[in-house]
């Protein structure tokens, strides 16, 4: 099971995400007709002679095509689709789900709707699509029978996340220069240039991803968390860790003892773990949490953690970084 996911069973999904904003945009009407090919994120190479129209995907790459006016036939999601932060304000109407849970997906009701292609995140660290990872249930493996199956890579960047899926979306018909469906990306650049703004003006400020669970405090390496990635590269001073996992490279592990081995200004929380209240009560669970400063002082914010997919949602985060940057102390880690 992925690593983060085991994190997940110990606290529950932040209902702080909530009012990200329908990324769904209207139908563009597929104006592509065949033959059709995508690169997907492991440089596999499928081709089809006719543009793929009955797709299965996973939740968030879902929300991605629903953006552009994708409209798949079925989803399969890690937890509620009422919770997923990438699904649950839009409109799932007449889309068949097919599992509300990490490793489990009916591929018996994924095969009666005749699928043509599957789209579901390429992961490298695990070299697996979403939902096909090591650990899941044997069953759900028979999806990939089903249908081709293409995703891009969580790799080094959200933004070309984001871009890979509109490629994928215009390659099956979708309008993206329509200007329904342009208003995210145009409103993400907008954000983008608040939050750059927003660091340079705070050049010393360092911040530390995090994500605490009852056994040990997890601390993200950016390199195999790719929003992260991002941000370093928008400037921001997002601590490395020194000893990432070796077996999964996602996190260092702290023991509760050591939990203040890293001394941040600002801490970026697990957004799927989040609330506004969370940080004062792992204060009282775990005294200490208190030992690293920015948590004693208060100084976290939601990090939208290996979720997002979409211009809309990566804009609407950003907002929310940009704010706690502009309050945020550069000399509490000191």
């Amino acid at each position: 099971m992925r690593a983060w996911r085991s994190i997940l069973a110990v606290a529950a999904l932040s209902a702080v995400l909530a009012g990200c904003g329908s990324e769904e945009s209207p139908s563009s009407g597929s104006s592509a007709s065949g033959p059709w090919k995508f690169t997907d994120g492991s440089g596999k190479v499928v081709t089809a002679d006719k543009v793929p129209t009955r797709i299965i995907a996973h939740a968030g790459e879902a929300a991605a095509l629903m953006s552009f006016g994708i409209k798949p036939v079925g989803i399969y999601a890690d937890e509620s689709v009422k919770t997923d932060p990438n699904l649950k304000d839009l409109d799932l109407s007449g889309i068949e789900i097919l599992g509300e849970e990490w490793g489990k997906i009916d591929v018996e009701k994924a095969a009666s709707l005749r699928p043509d292609l599957i789209v579901a995140d390429w992961w490298p660290a695990e070299k697996a699509n979403s939902g096909l990872e090591e650990g899941v249930d044997e069953k759900s493996k028979k999806l990939k029978e089903l249908a081709p199956i293409v995703g891009v890579s969580q790799g080094k960047s959200i933004l070309e996340l984001a871009e890979g899926y509109e490629d994928l979306a215009e390659s099956l018909g979708a309008k993206v220069d329509d200007p329904a469906i342009a208003a995210n990306k145009q409103r993400f650049e907008q954000s983008l240039a608040k939050f750059k703004e927003a660091v340079a003006a705070k050049p010393g400020l360092t911040v530390g991803a995090m994500s605490p669970a009852d056994d040990k405090v997890y601390f993200a390496n950016p390199e195999h968390a790719p929003e992260l990635l991002d941000f370093q590269r928008w400037g921001l001073k997002v601590i490395n860790p020194d000893s990432p996992d070796p077996a999964f490279p996602y996190w260092e592990n702290l023991s509760w003892e050591n939990a203040d081995k890293y001394q941040p200004d600002l801490i970026l929380w697990d957004g799927r773990s989040y609330t506004p209240t969370v940080n004062a009560e792992w204060g009282q669970k775990q005294p200490t949490w208190f030992k690293i400063r920015a948590a004693k002082a208060g100084a976290v914010v939601a990090w939208p953690a290996y979720w997002l997919h979409t211009y809309g949602h990566f804009a609407t985060e950003l907002d929310k970084l940009t704010e706690a940057v502009r309050n945020a102390d550069p000399n509490i880690g000191n």
